[in-house]
């Protein structure tokens, strides 16, 4: 099977799109084709005037960590300058009019991972209403979701919990894509701007990533493998906990823990709930960096053995709770202020809803709470049937 990204599929059957056009690139280290050549090159061969980049989280060389503000810069590689779409405030993930002016388009080529958190998505989106003010076209290059478009898992966002990792109403674990998402938005929220999906060629709902021939481009700092991108939407809730979700690790999200765990009893909680196509290792761990830095951490690896029966959200759930039930003394939620909210717990942000909270406090197993998710699923896999394009 060959996959053609959309960037191929722009540059090769449709340059006429871009052709002749003063252009912004909202794009990131895994902006690239098969050949390893970076959107804003190719957009160049197809005849477009790129003028600017825009970064989002993590920066356009993807060198910043989660939740570090990314400054206006000019690009190594391109000499191009750079806006910055994640700055010190919620106000600057949105391109000021300066930022627009004298384009006429924006291409959107980012890798997204399937999961609800990863905020690639909500950039673009973010991005929307600004376009349709400055009268500036918005071209999506689609890329496939590396976990694929069949399978969805969690729970929709409560309004009362929209944040920029939970910017639209559809579950952990989504199943579309970066271009789908975009479109959904679009039409949902109504905003009148000028907007083209360039979808990819050649990729089925029910298609691994291993399978487009497509290369693993770690789209930011710690995203490094494919399996990194299978365990996310359910090891990212531990961001909303002061155990290590593995950031400062080799494995991030595949390696948790924390200083206080007994690893072997972890492992041993984790592996009675018989979780579909997972298996959990002891483990210590130190991370060099981010929660624990230089502190010996009890805890687990994820091995993920049966990728189709793998439930990511709810493992992580079961994580979460199995940590708490350990040593409930030492367990804590974040305070902190998360993605620009400082009102609401991080966790409750990353759930869409405080319920999930409210539950493991007063005792409740992962699988009591993901018996609620199948009404969401139903509801996603219909978004889906409604706004796919595979």
């Amino acid at each position: 099977m060959t996959v053609r990204p959309g960037i191929e599929v722009l540059v090769a059957d449709r340059p006429g799109l871009v052709r002749g056009a003063r252009a912004g690139l909202l794009a990131h280290p895994a902006s690239v084709d098969r050949d390893l050549r970076h959107a804003a090159l190719l957009l160049d061969e197809a005849g477009a005037d790129v003028v600017r980049l825009f970064a989002p989280e993590h920066g356009v060389t993807g060198a910043a960590q989660d939740m570090v503000p990314v400054d206006e810069t000019r690009d190594p590689v391109t000499g191009l300058p750079v806006v910055s779409l994640y700055g010190r405030s919620e106000a600057e993930l949105v391109p000021r009019p300066e930022h627009l002016a004298g384009l006429d388009t924006l291409v959107v080529d980012l890798q997204d991972v399937g999961a609800r958190y990863y905020t690639f998505a909500a950039t673009a989106i973010r991005a929307l209403p600004a376009c349709a003010e400055a009268g500036v076209r918005v071209i999506v290059c689609d890329r496939p979701n590396p976990l694929g478009g069949i399978l969805v898992e969690g729970n929709t966002v409560d309004p009362a919990f929209r944040s920029f990792v939970g910017e639209l109403p559809v579950p952990q674990r989504h199943g579309m894509t970066i271009g789908e998402l975009v479109l959904f938005a679009a039409r949902v929220r109504r905003v009148d701007v000028e907007l083209e999906v360039v979808p990819c060629d050649g990729w089925h709902r029910e298609d691994d990533f291993p399978g487009t021939g497509l290369p693993w481009v770690l789209p930011s700092p710690n995203m490094p493998t494919l399996e990194t991108a299978l365990v996310y939407p359910g090891a990212c809730l531990l961001e909303g906990t002061n155990l290590s979700e593995g950031r400062g690790t080799t494995r991030p999200f595949e390696i948790v823990g924390a200083p206080w765990l007994d690893p072997r009893a972890l492992a041993a909680a984790l592996e009675a709930e018989a979780l579909p196509g997972v298996r959990f290792r002891p483990l210590v761990f130190t991370p060099a960096f981010h929660k624990h830095a230089g502190t010996p951490c009890g805890g687990v690896q994820l091995h993920v053995f049966d990728r189709r029966a793998f439930r990511p959200v709810r493992t992580g759930l079961a994580v979460v709770i199995a940590a708490r039930r350990l040593d409930p003394g030492r367990f804590a939620w974040r305070t902190e202020p998360y993605e620009f909210v400082a009102d609401r717990p991080a966790f409750d942000l990353l759930a869409g809803t405080d319920a999930w909270r409210r539950a493991i406090e007063e005792g409740a197993s992962a699988a009591e709470i993901a018996s609620g998710f199948a009404v969401h699923e139903e509801e996603q896999r219909s978004r889906i049937a409604e706004y796919g394009l595979y």
